[in-house]
Formats: structure tokens, C-alpha cells, sequence
């Protein structure tokens, strides 16, 4: 018996050394890296030809191991850790653009609605190589944006590099940015709504604007168009609540890390603020993280068509985990995925109608021309006369067929100008037009 013993316990001993082992291994390897660490610490601070304080350089240090993890993770010191607060709260100093680093370079998301930035014609996917003369190479992506921000009514000069054209300059005068995240309007018996951002503004927004647009069009309203174009994203509750309105039951998205069992689901519940009324949604290449998260639970619940082009593809979650003097670091710790089990990182989401942006121009001289009625000698139809009044330009409509109609709202100038605005409303006209027809 004892033999046994003293057999068993030797073999537990081979067991657990050679881990026991491989952990003191790993214990040494960082402890290695660490020493590795102060020493190019205490030689910078010693040799470097300027003075430089122990509080920029953990900072530096920081900064760097944070910010070669991803473009999305990095470290926010005390001002930046507050000018994030404000930003979700929907004011904020600045330019009014949403940015990531690439190759270097601060590339665009997209210029906010009503901004300095929007105003002077940034566009999406354009990269600034200068600011005011000095190039951005070799800064991070914090430092490059407390330097687009500074005083009200105060001038940055931008360099911009956009494809298909030479580098150019563009001066913009710093504002107060205040942003109104979401903005409606009706068009053509169609409810148009724009979300801008997801912040702390965006739910209550939409429920006023669904509101409105069903108090000024009542029975006569034929679906919705939601605009995300250029919409850089913002909070996840946000994108959460906005899907939630659309839809009535099943996932949303949901969210997985490093740790199985720390992965999320997020489902929706019962009620549809557009009570079943068809809807289009609208994306670019501009539609990044939350927009993305709206665009692909309602495609994947066939709630909505989406139109427009391929999105941005930022399907990675970033946590703000507060830390000491008042500062956070911005850490990505999850990937999202479309009810589907789609990720997007990278990929983006894929419009299930493709429409390029376009210019309309109408044609001159584009009047109706000649007709069949007008040809001499023209039979005539069978069921009356050929449709054509004394004055060659038509019957008036019978006595109470006005009556029949939904009232028509004509579309605004900005929607005639905006073709992929203008397909998304013909495409609601033609569901409601079916729909009317299936129902009679």
C-alpha cells in the first residue's frame, strides 16, 4: 500500500512540474521584457536632447502599446477622457469630423451634419497629411485630434490627399459643435429620417420624429426611408434601441470577446414604431460601427431593404475603461455580429440594392412629343374618345376622383438632387403601389 503511495504521488509530480515549469518560464520572459522596458526608460530620460517629463513618457508608453493594437484602441488622458463624455452627449469643440489613422495618415469616416468640416466639402475616405503646414506622419491618432481642436472661431489649414485629384488646402474656422442627431421630414407621402450619430439624443429623437411624420400624414404615410449615410456610429445601446424600434422579436447583434463566456446577445422587444410600413435604408461607405449594427439586423430580419453602397466595415466593440488621474483607455475587447452570426469587420455591410451616388441633370427640350393621337388619320379608342380635349391636353379628372387619391407631397430640392434618396422613395411608391393592388 504504501508503495502504491509513494508510485502515485510521483507520477502527480510528473504531471505538475512541467507546468509548474512552463509558468515559471513565462514569469521570467516578462520579467526580461519589463527590465528591457526601464532601461530604454531611464536612457530616454537621461539622454534624450530634451527634457521630458516621467509623466509624458508613461503616458507615450502607454499610448504606443495601446495604440499598435488596432486604429480603434488608444488612451484617453484627462481632457480627452472628458471631450469623449461631451461628444456623447451631443456637443463637443471642434471640426466635425470623425476620423481613423491609415498608412499614417488621418483618413475621414465622415464629416458631421451641419459642421465646420461638412460646410467646407470634406468628404469621406479623404486622408489629411498636414495640419496648418505640418505633416501628421508619425503622430497618433489622439495627438493629430487635439491638434484639429482649439478655440472657437480660430482657423486650421488642412492638407487633403483624395483620390483621383492633386493634394489640396482647405482652411476651416473651429466651432462649437452641436450635434442634432436626428432630423426628419416628409417626402412625397413618404417619412424621411436622418441619424446623423447614435448618442444619448438619437432614441428620443426618432420617437418625436416618427411622431410627426405620422401626425402630418396620417393614413396617407407609405413607409420610411432611413438615411445612416455618413454616419460614423457612436454608442451601442443606441444602435440597439434604434434596431429594437423596427423590430419586434428575435436578435439584434451580439458581441464576442476574447472569453467565451463573457460573449452578449441582444434581442429586441415587442413592438414596431413603423407598425409593418416597408422601409429603406440607406448606407455608403461612410456608415461605420452602429450604423452598421441598424443595417444589418434589419437585413437580416427582412425588416428593411438597404440601398446605397457597401459600408464602412468597423465591426469591432471598444470598451472605456476608466483609469487613475481622471484618464481612460479606449480598449477593444469584442467583435459584433448580425443576427445571422455575419461579422462585418472589415467587410462591411452589403447593400441588398446597390445604387451609386449620381448627379441628376434634367434633359432640355424633354417635352412629351408626338403621341399616337396626334398622327392624322388615327383610329380611335374603342372605350371613347382618345383621351385628348379640344385643346389637346386632356380630360379633366371625373367629379370626385381627387377624393380617391392620397394627397401628394412633391419631393424638396435636396431629395430631386439626391439620386440615391430619389430611388429609395420610387422604391417605397412601387411596394405601396403593389401592396394597394394585392389588398384590392
Amino acid at each position: 500500500m504504501r508503495k502504491f503511495q509513494i508510485t502515485a504521488l510521483a507520477a502527480a509530480l510528473l504531471i505538475v512540474l512541467p507546468t509548474v515549469s512552463i509558468a515559471q518560464e513565462d514569469r521570467s520572459d516578462t520579467y526580461r521584457q519589463l527590465k528591457l522596458f526601464s532601461d530604454v526608460f531611464e536612457r530616454v530620460r537621461a539622454d534624450y536632447v530634451e527634457e521630458v517629463t516621467d509623466e509624458q513618457l508613461i503616458e507615450y508608453a502607454i499610448q504606443g502599446m495601446l495604440s499598435t493594437l488596432d486604429p480603434h484602441s488608444s488612451y484617453l488622458n484627462a481632457d480627452s477622457f472628458g471631450d469623449m463624455r461631451v461628444q456623447t452627449k451631443g456637443e463637443f469643440g471642434g471640426l466635425g469630423i470623425e476620423v481613423t489613422m491609415e498608412n499614417g495618415f488621418v483618413k475621414v469616416v465622415s464629416p458631421i451634419d451641419d459642421t465646420p468640416a461638412h460646410r467646407a466639402g470634406v468628404q469621406p475616405g479623404d486622408f489629411i497629411t498636414h495640419l496648418d503646414g505640418e505633416p501628421i506622419l508619425g503622430l497618433t491618432l489622439n495627438e493629430a485630434v487635439d491638434k484639429m481642436r482649439g478655440p472657437v472661431n480660430t482657423d486650421l489649414e488642412l492638407t487633403i490627399r483624395r483620390e483621383g485629384s492633386e493634394p489640396f488646402d482647405l482652411t476651416i474656422t473651429r466651432d462649437i459643435i452641436r450635434i442634432r442627431s436626428v432630423r426628419s421630414r416628409v417626402e412625397d407621402n413618404v417619412g424621411y429620417i436622418r441619424i446623423t450619430t447614435f448618442n444619448q439624443q438619437t432614441t428620443p429623437g426618432l420617437k418625436t420624429a416618427i411622431e410627426e411624420i405620422k401626425a402630418e400624414l396620417g393614413s396617407d404615410l407609405q413607409g420610411y426611408v432611413i438615411d445612416l449615410r455618413n454616419n460614423p456610429g457612436g454608442l451601442l445601446d443606441q444602435a440597439i434601441d434604434v434596431s429594437d424600434a423596427f423590430i419586434n422579436q428575435g436578435e439584434i447583434v451580439s458581441t464576442r470577446g476574447r472569453i467565451v463566456d463573457d460573449s452578449q446577445r441582444f434581442n429586441a422587444k415587442d413592438g414596431d414604431m413603423a407598425e409593418g410600413l416597408p422601409m429603406v435604408v440607406l448606407i455608403n461607405g461612410g456608415s461605420a460601427s452602429a450604423s452598421e449594427i441598424v443595417a444589418g439586423a434589419l437585413q437580416d430580419h427582412r425588416r428593411a431593404i438597404i440601398m446605397g453602397t457597401r459600408s464602412f466595415g468597423k465591426g469591432s466593440v471598444q470598451t472605456i475603461i476608466p483609469l487613475g488621474l481622471d484618464g481612460a483607455m479606449r480598449l477593444t475587447t469584442a467583435r459584433y455580429f448580425t443576427p445571422s452570426g455575419r461579422s462585418i469587420q472589415a467587410l462591411g455591410i452589403d447593400p441588398d440594392i446597390v445604387v451609386e451616388p449620381a448627379t441628376i441633370e434634367t434633359e432640355e427640350n424633354n417635352g412629351p412629343g408626338r403621341r399616337e393621337a396626334d398622327l392624322r388619320g388615327a383610329l380611335g379608342n374603342p372605350n371613347g374618345d382618345n383621351g385628348l380635349d379640344e385643346s389637346g391636353l386632356g380630360e379633366e379628372a371625373p367629379e370626385g376622383a381627387e377624393g380617391d387619391q392620397p394627397e401628394v407631397h412633391a419631393l424638396s430640392e435636396a431629395a430631386e438632387q439626391d439620386y440615391q434618396l430619389a430611388r429609395a422613395i420610387d422604391l417605397l411608391r412601387g411596394l405601396a403601389l403593389y401592396n394597394q393592388r394585392v389588398v384590392n
